[in-house]
């Protein structure tokens, strides 16, 4: 594959990442700014909790549309020709302690505080709170290898670097009410103003009414908590800005291309797109997702902890899963529960194993060659990720370390892919190992503490009869293909009366397994052992 050949498929492809590149490509025709800078890609976070599955999802989906913008322009991404920006909005005001932070009390006392001003309730050794999520959210991004510049909203702040872009809210004040009071209820719009003072005494954010003295000198009128009236600078970190408007300065003081957000932020888009405009700058382009839902079909959220971490998704599946699942249609709801992981894993491998055979059009739409793409970028030559495969599914994985219980050990798991692949040595196949360990996780955790066989019927008594028989003729080293077969065609027969071939692999499934669905019996007969599925077989038979 030639850069050319990438240039030109990537320019009409149809995959959303490249539909995204392809509105900033009709922004900048040339693939850069006027004045040659860099096109900026944005990212936000809020510091007041942790890093999450949303902060992990929204970088990664605007690296992939980074990536597909360069491969339209034929950049890489060592060329400097665009730039990532994640920002910590960190001047925020602090409205209540979240649930899972120590020292709650020393929390409570700074409540309304600048999160850049409150200390550290870890106590590490960080400088405040906002210090400390934003040291993780940057281990965060480092641990999965995005490629970014981290900007603090406290730094622009306290050293001016926002001043210029301040002036200009206070120089629009009234035009900037006039957007944003008819979108408010009339209690909130009594007290509404764009910009929010700090207070000399307290040190809180308020929400009072503000008037503006002198635009070019920064200064403003307000009324303090205690009742007395002050007249202060709102430069240099002794203001920050309503949420709304904070968006849309930001997006005009770093004269940012691309960001994307959240359904419930669409309305901050709308009027943060307006406030830009009356600022001077543009809003930049971006795409609206969908929010994940529990496993119930809810909206996840932090306080009713309906959702899935980072951690646990990383457990029980792998991270090049955790991408995958969330690369398809981001404008659809996609449900977040530990029941989509191993569907995520094996699929994943599946679409990696494509690429091979792909022609380049496919490749530009397959999610796994996006996320390859995304972690290291894409040399002219070469397709990521090709020839890859997976010697064994994770579907087949949890199936036999759900057959060897609860107490299974790493060990014991390869000393059975031993009977299934050449050479089962972990170190020579790093990811099937990481799989072994996150299989064991997910059976001891979810698999074993409900799994129940049943009985099998009469007409299945009689077909795992004889799928016993067939089998103790069989050497142990049958191919899984030719075990397969056997099974397949016992399943036909009419003396089992069995409606569907379907009915026959699901008595499997539930009589040897303990499982509604499952593998390719073939293939765990092989993994497993034939003498060991015999014994499976006999148990199931000895089950009343």
């Amino acid at each position: 594959m030639s850069m050319q050949e990438l240039i030109e498929a990537a320019r009409v492809s149809k995959a959303w990442p490249f539909q995204e590149a392809q509105r900033l490509l009709k922004r900048y025709p040339n693939g850069t700014k006027p004045d040659g800078s860099p096109v900026l890609f944005e990212t936000g976070y809020g510091p007041s909790g942790l890093p999450h599955i949303g902060t992990f999802q929204e970088v990664l989906r605007t690296t992939l549309v980074r990536r597909a913008f360069e491969a339209m322009i034929g950049a890489r991404p060592e060329d400097g020709r665009t730039r990532l920006v994640a920002f910590s909005d960190d001047m925020d005001g602090l409205r209540k302690v979240p649930e899972n932070v120590p020292n709650q009390a020393l929390l409570t006392a700074n409540l309304h505080k600048p999160l850049s001003r409150i200390p550290d309730p870890f106590e590490l050794g960080h400088a405040s709170f906002a210090a400390h999520n934003n040291a993780k959210l940057r281990e965060f991004l480092d641990r999965f290898g995005f490629e970014y510049e981290f900007i603090a909203s406290s730094d622009m702040y306290n050293s001016g670097k926002f001043d210029d872009a301040l002036r200009g809210v206070l120089r629009n004040n009234q035009a900037i009410l006039d957007i944003m009071l008819p979108t408010l209820r009339a209690e909130r719009a009594a007290t509404y103003s764009p910009i929010m003072p700090i207070s000399p005494t307290s040190g809180h954010v308020l929400q009072v009414p503000v008037e503006v003295v002198d635009a070019d000198a920064g200064t403003i009128r307000f009324t303090d908590e205690d009742g007395s009236v002050v007249e202060q600078s709102a430069l240099g970190g002794m203001s920050k800005l309503q949420w709304k408007v904070d968006f849309a300065m930001r997006w005009v003081a770093l004269d940012v291309d691309y960001e994307m957000y959240g359904k419930d932020l669409t309305d901050t888009g709308v009027q943060s797109g307006k406030i830009a405009k009356v600022l001077g700058g543009r809003k930049p382009e971006g795409l609206i997702y969908e929010l994940f839902l529990d496993a119930n079909g809810e909206k996840i959220s932090k306080s009713k902890g309906n959702g899935l971490t980072i951690e646990e998704w990383l457990t029980y599946g792998s991270e090049e899963s955790l991408g995958f699942y969330i690369f398809p249609n981001p404008k659809s709801a996609k449900q977040l529960h530990v029941g989509v992981i191993p569907r995520a894993v094996d699929d994943y491998w599946q679409f990696r194993e494509r690429l091979t055979e792909q022609e380049l059009d496919k490749k530009l739409g397959n999610p796994v060659w996006n996320l390859l793409r995304a972690n290291g970028g894409w040399q002219a030559g070469e397709a990521p990720g090709e020839g890859d495969s997976l010697p064994v599914t994770y579907g087949l994985l949890l199936n036999l370390v759900g057959v060897l219980g609860a107490e299974a050990t790493r060990e014991q798991v390869w000393s059975y892919l031993g009977n299934y692949i050449e050479d089962p040595d972990p170190a020579k196949h790093p990811e099937l190992d990481v799989l072994v360990g996150t299989a064991l996780a997910y059976n001891r955790d979810f698999v074993a503490p409900t799994l129940e066989k049943r009985a099998p019927a009469e007409n299945e008594r009689e077909a795992l009869r004889a799928l016993d028989c067939a089998l103790s003729i069989m050497p142990a080293d049958t191919p899984a293909e030719d075990i397969q077969t056997i099974v397949y065609e016992l399943g036909k027969r009419e003396e089992f009366a069995f409606e569907s071939l379907r009915d026959w692999f699901k008595a499997l499934y539930q009589t040897l397994l303990g499982s509604e669905q499952g593998p390719r019996m073939g293939s765990f007969i092989a993994l497993y052992g034939i003498e060991n599925s015999r014994q499976l077989i006999e148990d199931a038979l000895e089950r009343k």
